[in-house]
């Protein structure tokens, strides 16, 4: 068995707390260093054992999954975020998978962005190198613990990675595969360490290491995303609400079959809707309203999603329940939608980028001019033209997985991949030269 890389202790002593985070931040920060001057390809060798060793403790992985399972119900959670925190083995063999897509990609570290000769014949680049320590905070999903882990190895960056309770066991025994694969291919276990103990009283102190870690990556609920930022003197990424739109333009009666598809697919593709890149709200054209309007809320009724809706929405479909000006912000994560009928490109434009979160947004249209200003004006990190919102994720973009889907908008905006991961220096080479 493999360290995982931190004692599930408790620590009742502000002083110890601080003595504990400062010794795992200082491990991290030691790895980090060391991987800076691993080549590339040792670095993939070290993702594809970890992927061996995925494998390879399936069945350690899978019972320990099944104690958080248990758990999660004894705990009452609800049955949609159970379903995204269970693994089998198709699951088990996706996750071992990614790792290995993600060795396969271009290494980011050492790119040459820029490079040019200045007049006094200085040499000038840019290049592309790691972030150093990433303080990654996530809720449920297992998956994530090795995404976030084979991202940051990928891109030479050290990550301390501290999953929610209820998925401790299962990120536990990820940890052990992830260090066994490091440990195997020589290189540092330290690069990831994980954070087992859920005590609390262990994260203040630990968002003030700002001297040993460098980036802060909160994913999961808003609250969790709020308290980080309030309490880091690290630099924060956040990935903020999911509250993504879809845009039903004036001239999508000619593509109704197309409107209905892309709809149901944004809300109800993943089980009980409970996604970030889920549609949560659908504006019409007021054009285009009566015909589709009826027809996708009928769609979207038949798959058990609730509609809310302003009052001329209401008056197309009677089914539909009042909407209150606290739904237009608001994130679901539930089979739940609200639709909105809008008198004009611009209106819709302006009630998304008032009420969005600027994560992920749809325009379905035949017509390429609005598409085109829809693009343009509608600010968030992700704009969709006749396809689902839930194209909004790192494999989807070719990125082999994601950290998280960032809605800021420095340094890095929308699905995370491992170039997001890096910054750049400044290389300047002369021959003696003086100013």
């Amino acid at each position: 068995m493999v360290d995982p890389g931190a004692a599930n202790l408790h620590l009742p002593a502000m002083t110890e707390a601080n003595e504990f985070v400062t010794s795992l931040a200082s491990r991290a920060k030691t790895a980090s260093r060391a991987l800076v001057s691993l080549p590339g390809h040792v670095r993939d060798t070290a993702l594809l054992r970890m992927a061996v060793e995925v494998r390879a403790r399936r069945a350690d992985i899978l019972a320990a999954n099944a104690i958080d399972i248990a758990a999660a119900g004894e705990a009452g959670l609800a049955a949609a975020l159970i379903e995204r925190l269970k693994l089998d083995d198709k699951r088990v063999e996706k996750i071992a998978r990614a790792i290995e897509d993600i060795a396969g990609q271009t290494d980011p570290v050492g790119q040459t962005l820029e490079g040019y000769v200045r007049p006094n014949g200085l040499r000038i680049e840019k290049r592309r190198v790691p972030l150093g320590v990433v303080l990654f905070f996530y809720e449920s999903r297992p998956n994530v613990t090795t995404d976030a882990a084979a991202l940051c190895l990928k891109s030479a960056n050290a990550v301390i990675l501290r999953g929610g309770k209820e998925c401790l066991h299962s990120n536990r025994a990820l940890v052990v595969a992830i260090r066994a694969g490091l440990e195997a291919a020589g290189v540092p276990q330290d690069a990831v360490v994980f954070l087992d103990n859920p005590d609390r009283a262990l994260v203040p102190p630990l968002l003030k290491l700002d001297h040993l870690i460098d980036i802060v990556i909160p994913r999961g609920g808003e609250s969790l995303i709020r308290a980080v930022v309030e309490e880091s003197t690290i630099p924060v990424l956040k990935h903020f609400t999911g509250n993504c739109h879809v845009y039903v333009d004036a001239s999508a009666g000619t593509i109704a079959e197309q409107v209905v598809a892309v709809c149901v697919n944004a809300k109800t593709s993943y089980p009980g809707g409970a996604v970030c890149n889920a549609a949560e709200k659908i504006l019409f054209h007021q054009d285009a309203a009566p015909l589709l309007l009826p027809r996708v809320a009928a769609a979207l009724l038949a798959k058990g999603v609730e509609i809310r809706g302003d009052e001329a929405t209401c008056k197309l479909f009677p089914g539909a329940i009042p909407a209150t000006g606290a739904d237009w912000p608001e994130e679901y994560l539930a089979l739940k939608v609200a639709f909105k009928v809008v008198g004009s490109l611009d209106h819709a434009i302006d009630h998304i980028n008032t009420h969005g979160s600027r994560h992920t947004d749809a325009i379905l249209t035949t017509d390429t001019r609005a598409a085109d200003r829809f693009v343009a004006e509608v600010d968030s990190a992700s704009v969709m033209v006749n396809a689902s919102t839930r194209f909004a994720d790192g494999g989807e973009y070719g990125l082999g997985a994601e950290l998280g889907i960032s809605t800021d908008k420095l340094h890095a905006r929308g699905p995370m991949g491992a170039t997001d991961l890096t910054t750049y220096k400044w290389i300047v080479t002369g021959q003696g030269h003086c100013r």
